[in-house]
C-alpha cells in the first residue's frame, strides 16, 4: 500500500453474518440461554465416576447432552452456558460459556461515561451498571457482548452502520481519548488474527478421543484379554502410526497458517489521540474509531478503514487484521463449512447396519453358550468378541490409504489438495463454473486497437502495435492521463489495463510528482511527460490534479487534468455503455452500438473514452463527481485483445462429451463473454443465445424480466440474407430441441433473485453465461446451483473468486496467492487442463471407496458367518487363523486395492453416490449369500464324510509311523485343554475338521471377493495394470493352496488346522471355483450391467430425485417456456435476498446489525 498525509479512521473488525447470513462463508446459528444448576451438576459428576469416565466420554462427543444434563433452560439474560445449534441440515451444536469483563478499573468516575462511547453506541449499551462489567461469548474467534437494551448478543469490533460521513467526521476525526481506546480495547479485545500453533498433546487428546479410536481401544483390550496380542500389537501399530501421521499433518498445517498470519499482527502504526497529539502503538491495540496517519511509502494496513483525507493506492489482497475479508478467509479454513456427501452419511448408516447385524450375533452367542454352560466370562468375552468381528476396525484407515493414493498422484500432476476429503467428491460434479480473464483466457489484455471519434463519426481504426505513433489529440491525452498508476521503486504500479494503455502513449510518469497548489489549498498531484521514445508532443507535460477512483457499481472512473500552462479538462474512461451515455447525445456515433457489438462479439474487451473542458478558473476540488462526469464528448474506444488460453477449448469439449455442464461466471462485458463462451466451445454453433434482463422500475418496489434473442454479430452481406421469418424459425428449432442458453448480468441475476425468485432455478437450468458478476454474486451463484442438486465445481485465479472457491464442492485456484488459501485444490499450471484430471481421479477414488467398503463388509460378514457357524459346536478361529485372515490377507489387500490408477478417459456418465444405490446393496446381499451357502455347505457336507469324526481330528489321515500309539489317547481328548501327547504340542481346542473346512474355505473367500470388487473401467485402470494388487493376491492364493494341499504337521499344527483326504481338498477347490465363477458371473452381467439397470429404471418409470433432474422434465413438458420477447412485472413486495450481492461495498456498512 501506498499512500501519503493522509488519515484514516479505522474499524478493526468487519460483519461476520451468523444470524442474518453472509451469502458465501457463514451458516446461521439458533441460540440457546441455559443455566447451571448444583444438583444436576452433582449428579454428573457422579456419572462420571460410576461410569469410569464414559459418560464424560459421551458428553464430550455429544455437547448438548452435556449442556442438557448439567443446565436448566432459561433467559438469554440469565443464562451462564449457550447452545449455539446451526439451522442447516447437519444441525450441529456447540456448547459457549458466558464470560463476565470487568470494565470499572478504567472508569473511574460518571464523568467517564460519556467519554467511554455516545449513548447510542454498543459499548454503552453493554456495560452493566453499577458493577460496570459486559457479558460476553466468543464464537468463531468473533467476540459477542450483551446489549442490555435490545436483550441480545451483538457483535462488537466494528464502527457502528449508522454513521454518516459527517458523523465520522465529527466524532472522530479528532481521535479517541486514551480512557475510550481502553475501554473499547478491553471489550472488543485485540485487532489480530489470532490462531495460536495447536500443541501437540491437544492435537493428540483429540484424535485419540475419535470415536472410532476408542472403538479400536475397546477391541484390543478384548484381544488381549483373549491372547489374541499378535494381531492387537498390530492394529496398535497401524493405529499409532496413523494418529501420528495426522497429528504432524495438523500440526504442520497450524504452524503454516500461524506464519501466514502473525508477521501481520504486530504492524506499528501512527494514531492520533484526542488532545494528545500521535502516537505510535502496535496494530494489535487498534480499537474501532481510532484514527490512525498512514505515512508516505508502501505499508500494510492493519485494519478495514475509512479514508476521510488524503489519497492511497491500495492492493486489497494485502488487507490484515483478524476481521478484515482476509481474517474472515482464515475463520473459513479454521472453521470450514461442512459438505453433505452421501458417502459420508451412508458410510455411518453402513457402520450402524453393521452393530446391528453385530448385534443378532451377540444374542445368538449368549444364547448358545449359555445353554451348553459355559462360564459368564467367557460368554461375556466370546460376545463381544462378536463385534469386533462384524465391525472390522481397519475400514477406516483402509478408506484414508485410497485418499491418500489419490492425493499423491495429483500431486505428481502439480495438482495440490489440502482438503483430502473434497476429493471423493470430485467423483461427482457434474457442473463446472469457469471464471473468464485468466482462467479460459490468457492473463494480460494486449492493446489491439484504437477507433477514435470525432465529429459524430469513428474514424480510421489505429492497431497496435504500428509504424507510426499515436497523433497528439484528445484521445491521447486520455490514454495518458485518465489512470490512477504510481511509480514505485522505478516501476510503474496499478491495474494491468491501466499500465498497458498508458505504455502505448511512451510517456512517462514523473517521479518528482509533488503537491499541486489550487486556490486557498493544494493537492496532491501526478504529472506525466513525454518520454524518450514518445511522438512530438506540443506540451511539456500533464498534471492529474484530481481522480475520481474506478467503481465497479458506476463501471467508470474519471480523472481532471491540466495542461502544464494549459487548461483544465476531464476525462472519464470505462464501460463503453455507460460511458456514452455520461456524453452529450450530439457527439456519440450514430452507428455506436453496431460497431460495439462488432468487437464484443469477436471476443474483444472494449473500453470507451471521453473528455471534456472545465470554465476557467473552476477549481477542481469544487467539483463533484456527478459534475465532472456530465455532458462529456465522446472520444471513441480502446480496443483489447484476451486471447483464448490453448488447453480452453479442448477441456470445455472433453467436459461437454463426459456431460459436465460448463458455466463461464465473470466480472467482463456480457457480450464479451457470450462470444468467448462460443469460441471456447462451451456454446455449440447450432445452440441460440438468450439475453434475460430484469430491471427495478424506478418510482416503486417492483421490476420487469425480459427475454430476448442475443443474436451474434455477423458480416452485413450474410444478415440480409436472413429475413425475420427465418430467424424466427431457427430460433423456434433450437428452443424446441433444448438447445438454448441464457446468458444475464449481475444486475440482472440479484434483482431476480429478489423479485423473480420462482424464476430463478428455471434461468440456471440453462444460464451458461454470466456477465458482470461481484465476488458475492459469484457465491451466490454456486450455492443456488447446489441447491438444485448439482455437484459444483468453481476454476478461478483471482481474489474474488476466493469465495465461489470455498463454497464450492471443490474449488480449484489456478493461482499461489488468496485464492490458493480458499481453494480445496491448487493447480500448479495455470491451465483449466487441471479439471478433467482432478474429476478422474476422484471418480477413481470414489470407486475405489465404494470397492473398499464393499470388500471390508463382505471380509467382516465371511468372518462373523464362519465363527458364528463354528460357535454352534463351542468352536472358533484359533489365534493365528484370525491372525492370518486379518493381517496377512485383509491388510495387506486394504494397502494395495487403492493402487489402481484413474482411467483417462471421461465416460458421459457418474460413479454412484451412496452406498445404498440398489446395484451396490445387490451385489454386497448376493455375495453375502454366496459366501454362506459355500460355508454352511461345507460345514454340513465334511460332517457326512465317511472318514469324519467328531472326537478324533486324525481319523482322516494319519502318517503310517504314529498311528498306532496315537489311537487311542486322542480318542479319549475332549473338545477343550487337549494335549496331543505324541505330537508334545499343545491343543487349545480349535482343530476339528469343521474348522478347518470353515477357515479355508472363507480365507479364500476373502482373496475371491478382492478380486471381484476390484473394478477396473470405466473409472479406473484394468485391474492388471495394478501390478502389486495383482502380485499380492497371486502370493496369498499360493500360500493359501499350500495350506490345503501341503501336509506339513508343524505348520498345521500351529495354524489349528487338521489333515483331510485329498480328495475333500479338492472338493473345497471346486465349491471355491464355482463360487468364484458365480460371483464374477453376477457381478459383471447384472451388477455393473449399465444397460440392465437402465432399462430396469425405465420398466419401473424411476425418474432422478435431483431437483434439476426433476425441473428439465417440467420444463420439457412447457411449449411456453423460455418466453421470448416478452416482458413480466414482479409484485411490489420483493423477497430478501441473504447477503450483499452487488457491486463492491464494505462489508462494516451492510444495513443490518450482527446479533443473535
Amino acid at each position: 500500500m501506498k499512500g501519503g498525509g493522509m488519515t484514516v479512521t479505522c474499524y478493526p473488525t468487519e460483519r461476520e453474518e451468523l444470524h442474518s447470513s453472509n451469502i458465501s462463508r457463514v451458516i446461521r446459528k439458533e441460540i440457546f440461554g441455559y443455566k447451571t444448576q448444583s444438583s444436576r451438576r452433582a449428579l454428573c459428576i457422579a456419572g462420571y465416576i460410576l461410569s469410569c469416565g464414559a459418560l464424560l466420554l459421551l458428553f464430550y462427543w455429544k455437547p448438548e447432552w452435556d449442556v442438557w444434563a448439567n443446565c436448566i433452560r432459561c433467559s438469554l439474560e440469565e443464562a451462564d452456558i449457550v447452545l449455539l445449534r446451526t439451522t442447516d441440515e447437519f444441525r450441529v451444536y456447540s456448547r459457549k460459556t458466558v464470560t463476565w469483563i470487568s470494565v470499572s478499573a478504567l472508569i473511574r468516575s460518571r464523568s467517564d461515561y460519556p467519554a467511554t462511547a455516545e449513548e447510542d453506541s454498543i459499548f454503552s449499551k453493554a456495560i452493566m451498571k453499577p458493577s460496570l462489567q459486559v457479558k460476553s461469548i466468543q464464537v468463531q474467534k468473533i467476540r459477542y457482548v450483551w446489549n442490555i437494551c435490545a436483550k441480545h448478543f451483538q457483535k462488537v469490533g466494528a464502527l457502528e452502520d449508522h454513521h454518516t460521513c459527517s458523523a465520522i467526521h465529527a466524532k472522530f476525526g479528532s481521535g479517541l481519548t486514551c480512557n475510550e481506546q481502553y475501554v473499547r480495547r478491553v471489550v472488543c479485545g485485540p485487532n489480530t488474527i489470532d490462531v495460536p500453533v495447536i500443541p501437540v498433546w491437544k492435537l493428540l487428546v483429540k484424535e485419540v478421543l475419535n470415536p472410532f479410536y476408542v472403538f479400536q481401544l475397546f477391541s484390543v483390550c478384548l484381544w488381549f484379554a483373549e491372547d489374541y496380542m499378535e494381531y492387537a500389537t498390530a492394529i496398535i501399530i497401524m493405529s499409532l502410526l496413523s494418529i501420528f501421521l495426522t497429528v504432524y499433518d495438523l500440526r504442520r498445517q497450524s504452524v503454516k497458517l500461524h506464519r501466514l498470519v502473525e508477521s501481520h499482527n504486530n504492524i506499528m502504526v501512527t494514531v492520533c489521540r484526542n488532545k494528545e497529539g500521535f502516537q505510535e502503538l502496535e496494530s494489535h491495540h487498534l480499537v474501532p474509531g481510532d484514527m490512525l496517519v498512514l505515512k508516505e511509502g508502501k505499508t500494510l494496513l492493519p485494519c478495514d478503514a475509512i479514508l476521510i483525507s488524503g489519497q492511497c493506492v491500495v492492493n486489497e489482497s494485502m488487507l490484515t487484521g483478524f476481521n478484515t475479508a482476509k481474517g474472515d478467509l482464515v475463520r473459513s479454513i479454521l472453521y470450514p463449512k461442512p459438505m453433505n456427501f452421501k458417502l459420508y452419511r451412508d458410510a455411518l448408516r453402513f457402520l450402524m447396519c453393521l452393530i446391528a447385524f453385530a448385534a443378532i450375533g451377540m444374542i445368538y452367542t449368549v444364547c448358545v453358550f449359555a445353554l451348553n454352560g459355559e462360564e459368564a466370562g467367557e460368554v461375556v468375552k466370546k460376545a463381544l468378541d462378536v463385534i469386533t468381528i462384524a465391525v472390522p476396525p481397519a475400514l477406516p484407515a483402509a478408506l484414508t490409504t485410497g485418499i491418500i493414493y489419490t492425493q499423491q498422484r495429483l500431486k505428481k500432476k502439480g495438482i495440490f489438495c489440502i482438503s483430502p476429503q473434497r476429493i471423493n467428491m470430485c467423483g461427482q460434479l457434474n457442473l463446472i463454473c469457469f471464471d473468464k480473464t485468466g482462467t479460459l483466457t490468457e492473463d494480460g489484455l494486449d492493446l489491439w486497437g484504437l477507433l477514435p471519434s470525432e465529429r459524430n463519426c469513428f474514424q480510421d481504426i489505429h492497431s497496435f502495435p504500428a509504424d507510426h505513433s499515436l497523433p497528439w489529440g484528445p484521445v491521447f491525452r486520455a490514454m495518458a492521463v485518465c489512470h490512477s498508476l504510481i511509480v514505485w521503486e522505478g516501476k510503474i504500479q496499478g491495474d494491468p489495463l491501466d499500465v498497458k494503455m498508458f505504455e502505448a502513449t511512451n510517456w512517462v510518469i514523473d517521479d518528482s510528482s509533488g503537491r499541486q497548489n489550487e486556490g486557498q489549498g493544494s493537492t496532491r498531484a501526478t504529472v506525466v511527460r513525454p518520454g524518450p521514445k514518445a511522438s512530438c508532443a506540443p506540451v511539456e507535460g500533464v498534471t492529474i490534479l484530481r481522480q475520481f477512483p474506478f467503481s465497479s457499481a458506476l463501471q467508470r472512473m474519471s480523472v481532471i487534468a491540466q495542461e502544464i500552462g494549459g487548461e483544465k479538462q476531464v476525462f472519464t474512461k470505462g464501460a463503453p455503455e455507460m460511458v456514452a451515455m455520461l456524453c452529450r447525445a450530439e457527439t456519440v456515433p450514430s452507428n455506436f452500438e453496431s460497431k460495439l457489438l462488432l468487437y464484443t462479439a469477436q471476443g474483444f474487451r472494449v473500453i470507451g473514452l471521453a473528455c471534456k473542458s472545465l470554465q476557467a478558473g473552476k477549481q477542481s476540488t469544487d467539483l463533484t463527481r456527478e459534475e465532472a462526469e456530465s455532458d462529456l464528448t465522446f472520444l471513441g474506444l480502446l480496443i483489447m485483445e484476451n486471447r483464448l488460453k490453448k488447453e480452453t477449448k479442448p477441456v470445455l469439449e472433453e467436459l461437454s462429451a463426459a456431460r459436465i455442464r460448463s458455466v463461464m461466471v465473470t466480472g467482463d462485458n456480457i457480450q464479451t463473454a457470450v462470444t468467448v463462451a462460443r469460441n471456447a466451445g462451451m456454446i455449440s454453433p447450432m445452440s441460440r443465445m438468450i439475453l434475460v434482463e430484469a430491471n427495478k422500475i424506478p418510482g416503486s418496489f417492483s421490476a420487469s424480466i425480459t427475454w430476448k434473442p442475443l443474436e451474434e454479430n455477423k458480416p452485413e452481406d450474410y444478415r440480409s440474407l436472413e429475413d425475420d421469418s427465418q430467424t424466427k424459425r431457427r430460433i423456434k428449432l433450437a428452443l424446441g430441441s433444448g438447445q438454448y442458453h441464457f446468458a444475464m448480468s449481475g444486475k440482472t441475476y440479484q434483482t431476480v433473485a429478489q423479485h423473480f425468485r420462482h424464476l430463478l432455478p428455471k434461468l440456471l437450468l440453462n444460464g451458461t453465461v454470466f456477465a458482470r458478476m461481484s465476488p458475492g454474486q459469484k457465491s451466490s451463484l454456486v450455492e443456488e446451483f447446489q441447491k438444485l442438486d448439482y455437484f459444483v465445481g468453481m476454476c478461478g485465479d483471482g481474489a474474488n473468486d476466493c469465495g465461489a472457491l470455498k463454497v464450492a464442492h471443490a474449488g480449484i485456484s489456478l493461482s499461489e496467492q488468496e485464492a490458493s488459501v480458499a481453494s480445496p485444490f491448487t493447480s500448479r499450471t495455470p491451465s483449466i487442463a487441471c479439471v478433467p484430471e482432478l474429476i478422474k481421479e476422484g471418480r477413481a477414488a470414489l470407486v475405489t471407496s465404494f470397492c473398499m467398503f464393499k470388500y471390508m463388509a463382505l471380509y467382516s460378514t465371511i468372518q462373523y458367518l464362519g465363527v458364528l457357524l463354528l460357535y454352534w459346536q463351542l468352536n472358533s478361529f484359533g489365534n493365528y487363523q484370525f491372525l492370518f485372515q486379518d493381517l496377512a490377507i485383509t491388510t495387506v489387500i486394504g494397502v494395495t486395492m487403492s493402487f489402481t490408477g484413474a482411467c483417462p478417459k471421461l465416460v458421459p456418465y457418474r460413479p454412484p453416490s451412496q452406498l445404498i444405490s440398489p446395484p451396490l446393496l445387490l451385489s454386497v446381499v448376493l455375495n453375502i449369500l454366496f459366501s454362506l451357502s459355500m460355508q454352511i455347505f461345507g460345514f454340513v457336507v465334511v460332517q457326512e464324510q465317511p472318514w469324519y469324526s467328531k472326537t478324533n481330528i486324525h481319523s482322516a489321515c494319519l502318517s503310517a509311523n504314529n498311528h498306532m500309539e496315537n489311537s487311542s489317547s486322542i480318542s479319549s481328548l475332549g473338545l477343550h485343554g487337549m494335549r496331543d501327547e505324541a505330537h508334545g504340542q499343545t491343543d487349545n481346542g480349535y482343530k476339528s475338521y469343521e474348522n478347518t473346512t470353515v477357515w479355508l474355505l472363507s480365507t479364500i473367500n476373502c482373496l475371491i471377493v478382492a478380486l471381484v470388487f476390484s473394478k477396473g473401467k470405466p473409472f479406473r485402470q484394468p485391474i492388471y495394470t495394478n501390478y502389486v494388487f495383482l502380485l499380492v493376491l497371486i502370493g496369498q492364493l499360493s500360500i493359501c493352496l499350500i495350506l490345503v494341499f501341503a501336509d506339513i504337521d508343524d505348520l498345521y499344527s500351529k495354524m489349528d488346522l487338521v489333515c483331510t483326504p485329498t480328495t475333500w481338498r479338492i472338493s473345497m477347490v471346486v465349491m471355491l471355483a464355482v463360487t468364484l465363477a458365480v460371483s464374477f458371473l453376477v457381478e459383471e452381467a447384472v451388477i455393473e450391467n449399465r444397460a440392465l439397470w437402465l432399462l430396469l429404471k425405465k420398466t419401473f418409470r424411476y425418474h432422478s430425485k435431483s431437483h434439476y433432474k426433476r425441473l428439465q422434465r417440467v420444463l420439457e413438458q412447457d411449449s411456453a417456456w423460455p418466453p421470448l420477447n416478452e416482458t413480466f412485472f414482479s409484485d411490489s413486495v420483493a423477497l430478501s435476498v441473504e447477503g450483499n450481492m452487488g457491486g463492491h461495498s464494505n462489508p462494516t456498512f451492510d444495513s443490518n446489525e450482527d446479533v443473535f
